[in-house]
């Protein structure tokens, strides 16, 4: 997944359909489509506090370094770990989200339904399966449009009050 243009064009590829190509099939002639769509995707979350059908997100997971360049007392981003691709297709999935995974430079794969990422999103996630309670700029959004999942809502009651 070495092309510059990848992390866009992904969420123009599955929106397509067509995320079974490799990631090197991937053309940056693209990216443009995939911005747009994820804008919109985006824009309908800040009306609704939800992700509209079709949404595509990409996490892209790197590790991190230390006393890289001139950053001596944090750390950056290093190596490329994982790429992972959440798909919300209501008429193709069950639960209304697909999980795809990369593998180097190899098609993506729909991970199987019965895989532990599918329960751990429904019972933990704040809304419609994803995590946004770790996206500051998109919890308020959810809690001021009332679409936190009542499984967050649970486990958010059952905290131990902060000191």
């Amino acid at each position: 997944m070495s092309n510059p243009g990848l992390r866009a064009a992904v969420i123009a590829l599955a929106a397509a359909g067509l995320i079974g190509l490799s990631a090197s099939a991937v053309s940056q002639a693209r990216a443009p489509q995939a911005a747009a769509s994820f804008t919109a995707a985006y824009a309908a979350f800040q009306k609704t506090g939800t992700w509209p059908d079709k949404t595509v997100l990409v996490l892209e997971i790197r590790g991190a370094q230390e006393h890289a360049s001139i950053n001596k007392g944090g750390r950056s981003q290093s190596n490329r770990m994982a790429v992972e691709v959440h798909v919300k297709d209501t008429a193709r999935f069950k639960g209304g989200w697909g999980f795809y995974g990369f593998s180097g430079e190899q098609p993506a794969t729909l991970i199987p339904q019965a895989a532990a990422c599918y329960a751990c999103h429904q019972d933990h996630a704040a809304v419609d399966t994803t995590f946004v309670q770790f996206y500051p700029t998109l919890l308020p959004v959810s809690t001021a449009k009332g679409t936190l999942s009542a499984a967050y809502l649970a486990e958010e009651k059952a905290k131990p009050a902060a000191k």
